[in-house]
């Protein structure tokens, strides 16, 4: 599925009704809608499919349709709990909601978690959280909703309607370059566990599956895109299999280690069609010049690098690298490559002049610009 940032699309949008009032060809191109009253509409919508529907779920451990869920309207007179019944409940399923501040107005972002994600107490993969910027190996399948208007002989009629599906993930998607729904919710679930079969196929067990339900504005809004029509509320119901770090401005450090509060989530504000009235900070932002960390190549704004301050001074041993990991990393045994590094990126005490490679929560020199000397 092809999903560019959806800001990109609505300066697109925004740009081709700009160059449509000089078109003498009189083709008139509606400007985009206002997004709060979209989004009630939106929302309303949203809420009554959750209201009206209930769910259907496979288990069965190993194999690609586990957890597979079919969405179905409740018939009249019918007991089917609907999804809407799940919210906040105690156990899975779990109807959620996460609140997304965005086009100066907070989206209420429905989310159903029918089975979180966990780690192999064995192994010890799995059980991982993405970053909003990190890559996912996802299956998914995705609707998106209307409503007929209503007529003389038949009532209004909700309709989810099927766009696209992969079923066999094959190719992991940069949370960072996909539409925003998305990004605001994957990190709400965690990976699995794999296994390769003597026939090549691979069987994928314990992951985080559940299914979205993203107001127009976290999707394609005004946009569309292929058989999705503009200002449309998508459904997905999607599988994590597995969470890929990336490094967006190739520093040296994963972005997920720069999301200094440790929420899962690092923006940027510099968007200003996401972001009409910046905020006036940004907590992963270490020095302040408006660039989030994630995408900031010298993090503390003394004018050195973060690649060159993670750099190991020539003779140190610790590992293979030529740079300090964000933390000392053990090897592991089930691969044949040498993972082990014994020092992390370190801190500096200026007052005993010795460096920490090891304590949690240390302040890193890369985000440390009282330590101008370098290793």
């Amino acid at each position: 599925m092809n999903k560019f940032k959806f800001y990109f699309l609505v300066v697109f949008a925004v740009l081709s009704f700009s160059c449509s009032n000089n078109d003498s060809s009189g083709v008139t191109v509606e400007p985009p809608r206002d997004y709060k009253v979209q989004y009630d509409a939106d929302i309303a919508l949203i809420e009554e499919y959750l209201k009206t529907n209930y769910i259907t779920v496979v288990s069965n451990p190993g194999k690609f349709d586990d957890q597979d869920v079919t969405i179905t309207k409740i018939p009249t007179g019918g007991t089917q709990p609907s999804i809407y019944s799940y919210l906040n409940a105690a156990t899975f399923p779990k109807l959620l909601i996460k609140e997304v501040k965005l086009h100066n107005i907070v989206y209420n972002l429905y989310y159903l978690v029918l089975r979180e994600g966990k780690k192999d107490v064995v192994t010890g993969y799995g059980g991982v959280s993405p970053c909003n910027v990190d890559g996912v190996l996802t299956s998914y399948r995705g609707t998106y909703l209307s409503k007929s208007a209503a007529t003389a002989t038949a009532p209004s009629e909700l309709t989810a309607t099927f766009f696209e599906e992969s079923k066999f993930p094959q190719t992991t998607f940069s949370l960072y370059s996909v539409i925003t729904g998305w990004s605001e919710a994957f990190p709400k679930f965690k990976s699995g566990t794999s296994v390769i079969n003597n026939d090549g196929t691979v069987s994928y067990f314990d992951f985080g599956s559940g299914v979205m339900f993203l107001p127009s504005g976290l999707a394609y809004y005004n946009s569309g895109s292929g058989a999705i029509p503009s200002y449309s509320p998508l459904v997905f119901s999607i599988k994590l299999y597995n969470v890929q770090r990336l490094d967006q401005d190739n520093d040296g450090v994963f972005s997920y280690q720069e999301d200094l509060n440790k929420d899962g989530y690092v923006y940027d504000y510099r968007n200003t069609i996401a972001y009409p009235t910046t905020p006036t900070t940004n907590i992963d932002d270490t020095d302040k010049d408006g660039i989030p960390d994630f995408l900031d190549v010298d993090d503390d704004g003394d004018n050195y690098t973060t690649r060159l301050e993670i750099t190991k001074p020539a003779g140190t041993i610790s590992g293979l690298s030529l740079y300090f990991p964000y933390d000392p990393i053990a090897d592991d045994p089930l691969t044949t490559a040498i993972e082990t590094e014994t020092k992390g990126i370190p801190s500096y005490d200026k007052i005993n002049k010795t460096f920490d490679y090891t304590t949690p929560g240390r302040t890193r020199i890369h985000i440390d610009s009282a330590y101008p000397i370098k290793l």
